[in-house]
């Protein structure tokens, strides 16, 4: 999870109203904000990657001034008429078709607010952005660029003098030697012509979704700045833009529109959406009983508009919203709103309480055993990332399961093994005394019509010890107690684990799992320096 550092003098001054480090830390996690670090003078705090607004200080100030109750309703967005131009030129429709743009003047900028506002622009680049292959984001010193501007496209041949560089480079240069280039060169590959924004005066000012030209870094000097955002998708793009465009207000600047003009480009549009609720989801879902006032004021508090019209209520959700999506989404703020912390659990009037399933008592069985064998559960999300399920893994990945509308690249994927999520977590914990034993319980998803589920069990041990004798000891005494049954084992070879000393797991001559000793290349790639055995099992057909 990204995290975001909050100096205390900042959050006070910006907060505009005096309010107490305690009460500060205290309201944080009812944002949705976990508390990672604390000093006297800063507090390290983890968001969730579906507010990319929290990514600054200033995201994070206009939360807590309604939870606070310093500031109600949703923020207004003011942007004056400006009178310059983007022309986006034919050439860039098959290769980066889109460009939105805003001024953002008369502001001051110091050390600290360059710093969040780039952690700003990575944040976007990384969730709505998708790496920039869907939408990238250019922030310029206004005051070095002469209007009109044109999106178009050149040959590998053009030249400029890219960000952080003294020396003119080509297009081919930039994508071949510099560490942006190589990163996000493949997003270009396939187009012979690649996408740039010029001025009046003929001077590059940028090469999305690349780098930007050096002539117009912002530094502490820069009192207007241009932002703007070139996309594959026109509403991402402009949600990127409206998430930059509130949060340069709330750092003071003025705001002025941009017109742009050109096939499939117009001027963007930041306007707040409306969405009905029915009260009756607040109170099924909250198990509140709450008046209609009592609702408006919750979401009001949460930086949202509301009106009642004809029993049902009128939101008005900014466009920075990114996350909310539905009514269910309005029921999560009104909770916030109200108070988490103010909720009082109950117990449901029922005639009988039941009982558990067969499934449940299985399961809760094994998690004994393992936990007798020594091993600490741990538990992951059902959604993981590329990266971490199969590149570092070794895996092959062409039955993966991708999400659509995914808000982070760590959560796109559905699992289909539990194991590597396991190794991410050791990899997480190398400042912890070994040896670490852990095990997890979850469902595991796999390819069909439609897609199917499959509860596993995955465990590992790190330890300097640690052998394939070892795991597979473990393996046979949690089938032997949970199951009474005894397994077979037949030597194979998969990339996660070393040869030799991996084997499939055979009952009946069945197939049910793997177990080994993590490959050196795996361990790497995790940044793990410590030996690791693990496996995994297809709990279902024995459940």
């Amino acid at each position: 999870m990204p995290v975001v550092t909050l100096y205390f003098n900042r959050i006070t001054k910006l907060l505009g109203s005096k309010v107490s480090r305690e009460k500060i830390t205290s309201t944080l996690p009812f944002l949705g904000l976990d508390i990672e670090d604390e000093t006297s003078d800063y507090i390290n705090v983890e968001y969730s990657p579906n507010r990319p607004d929290f990514s600054t200080d200033y995201g994070i100030v206009s939360s807590l001034q309604g939870l606070l109750g310093i500031k109600l309703g949703a923020p207004k967005l003011g942007i004056k008429k400006g009178n310059h131009v983007i022309k986006a030129d034919a050439s860039v429709a098959k290769v980066r078709p889109y460009i939105v743009a805003i001024e953002a003047l008369n502001g001051k900028i110091d050390d600290e607010t360059i710093r969040q506002i780039i952690t700003m622009q990575e944040d976007l680049h990384n969730g709505i952005g998708r790496k920039r292959k869907k939408v990238s984001v250019g922030i310029h010193d206004l005051g070095k660029i002469k209007f009109p501007l044109v999106y178009k496209t050149v040959e590998r041949t053009h030249r400029f003098i890219p960000l952080n560089s003294q020396d003119s480079m080509t297009i081919s240069e930039i994508l071949d030697k510099t560490e942006t280039g190589l990163a996000y060169a493949h997003l270009l590959k396939e187009n012979k012509k690649v996408p740039v924004i010029v001025d009046s005066a003929e001077n590059t000012i940028s090469f999305p979704p690349i780098i930007n030209s050096n002539l117009t870094e912002v530094t502490t000097a820069s009192r207007n700045l241009l932002i703007e955002v070139t996309a594959t998708d026109k509403n991402a793009a402009e949600d990127a833009l409206a998430v930059m465009a509130y949060t340069m207000q709330n750092a003071g600047f003025q705001l002025s529109s941009i017109r742009v003009s050109g096939p499939r480009n117009s001027t963007p549009i930041l306007a707040s959406r409306n969405m009905l609720l029915d009260p009756v989801l607040v109170k099924n879902t909250l198990g509140l009983d709450m008046p209609t006032s009592m609702v408006v004021k919750s979401l009001r508090k949460s930086r949202l508009d509301a009106t009642v019209k004809s029993k049902k209520i009128l939101c008005l959700v900014p466009r920075y919203r990114t996350d909310i999506f539905g009514p269910i989404d309005l029921v999560e703020e009104i909770a916030l709103g109200y108070g988490i912390q103010n909720l009082e659990p109950t117990i449901p009037q029922a005639k009988s309480a039941g009982q558990k399933n067969k499934v449940t008592v299985s399961l809760e069985a094994i998690r004994s055993t393992m936990i007798g064998l020594g091993y600490s559960e741990v538990m992951n999300f059902g959604l993981a990332g590329k990266h971490t399920l199969y590149d570092l893994a070794k895996r092959d990945s062409s039955g993966m399961i991708s999400v659509s509308d995914a808000k982070s690249q760590e959560h796109q994927i559905l699992r289909d093994a539990l194991l590597p999520g396991l190794i991410d977590v050791l990899s997480k914990n190398i400042h912890e005394t070994y040896p670490q034993r852990i095990f997890e319980m979850g469902t595991a998803f796999y390819r069909g019509d439609p897609v199917g589920e499959e509860i596993h069990l995955a465990c590992a041990s790190a330890h300097n010890d640690v052998n394939y004798t070892e795991i597979k000891s473990i393996l046979q005494s949690l089938l032997k107690s949970g199951f009474d049954i005894t397994s077979t084992t037949k030597i194979s070879n998969d990339p996660l684990f070393v040869q030799g000393r991996t084997a499939d797991i055979l009952i009946d001559d069945k197939k049910i799992g793997i177990v080994g000793e993590l490959a050196p290349e795996a361990l790497d790639n995790f940044k793990l320096r410590i030996p690791v055995a693990g496996f995994e099992l297809n709990l279902t057909d024995l459940i």
